[in-house]
């Protein structure tokens, strides 16, 4: 009985840990497309990234956390990691875009600037096709779109910042 009770612990708390969302599910065999971020590395320590946030309100693992969590304790610099899912295609699909400057240590985004924008793109993925995440982060313009890869069309509008796209202090 003693070795039973932590066996029934763990298998509990094992239950409660959440496997992350993955777009095509188990077992499909439709077409897919797939969807990539993009970054542009301003210097060793700044880089603006153009990001998947989330897919049908489930938050997705994307270029800027990852670049985060693999460039952690490295001081100064940071080496972008890029990020890219599938999804099945002819669905159409809700996808949370965001683009957002980031530096490799958190003083450096306290005291510079930090422009972020981000929203909302519905759209139905063609089958084969690859799909970036683009933008652009500055005091004059923030947007972020989704485009075909290769062919550079836009799909869907852009999402553009009303006013500045600046972050303040504690919104960093």
């Amino acid at each position: 009985m003693k070795k039973l009770l932590p066996l029934l612990v763990l298998s509990f708390l094992a239950g409660c840990a959440s496997q992350p969302f993955q777009p095509v599910p188990e077992g499909y065999t439709g077409p897919t497309a797939s969807v990539a971020d993009s970054y542009r590395a301003l210097s060793s320590s700044k880089v603006e990234f153009f990001y998947v946030e989330a897919i049908d309100e489930h938050p997705v693992d994307n270029s800027r956390f990852r670049s985060l969590a693999a460039n952690r304790g490295r001081g100064m610099t940071m080496a972008p990691v890029g990020q890219q899912r599938d999804l099945p295609a002819d669905k159409s699909v809700r996808l949370a875009l965001a683009a957002r400057t980031e530096y490799a240590a958190p003083i450096l985004a306290l005291t510079r600037e930090v422009f972020q924008v981000k929203g909302p793109l519905e759209f139905t993925p063609e089958g084969g096709k690859r799909y970036v995440v683009k933008g652009v982060l500055g005091a004059d313009r923030s947007a972020v779109w989704l485009e075909e890869e290769g062919s550079g069309k836009p799909v869907g509008q852009p999402i553009e910042a009303q006013g500045s796209a600046k972050l303040g202090l504690f919104d960093k």
